[in-house]
């Protein structure tokens, strides 16, 4: 059971810290192509599996948090499911990276 917890607490924590990694370039201010970069999705139907990957991370965090890390199949269920988060964060930022640069 210890580590379950240690593993979830471990992901969890380096998603936040990869989000606040990303960002920087964005607040620094000084990347003018960064400040007016936009998306163009043209099937917005392509967005349900990132929206159904944040909403389990959610989803997943609080029900951890609150059972404070006790349920080893919750644990792990919210390390798969940050991991696969992480990818798709790197293969976005990645794919805005080539376009910007």
């Amino acid at each position: 059971m210890k580590t379950s917890q240690i593993a979830a607490k471990v992901v969890v924590r380096a998603f936040f810290i990869l989000i606040l990694a990303a960002t920087i370039p964005y607040f620094a201010g000084n990347n003018v192509k960064l400040q007016h970069f936009n998306f163009v999705i043209s099937h917005t139907w392509t967005l349900i599996f990132p929206a159904i990957l944040i909403a389990g991370f959610i989803t997943l965090l609080i029900t951890c948090t609150i059972k404070k890390y006790k349920v080893i199949d919750l644990n792990w269920l919210l390390v798969v499911n940050t991991l696969v988060l992480i990818a798709y964060g790197v293969a976005v930022f990645i794919r805005v990276y080539h376009a910007v640069s």
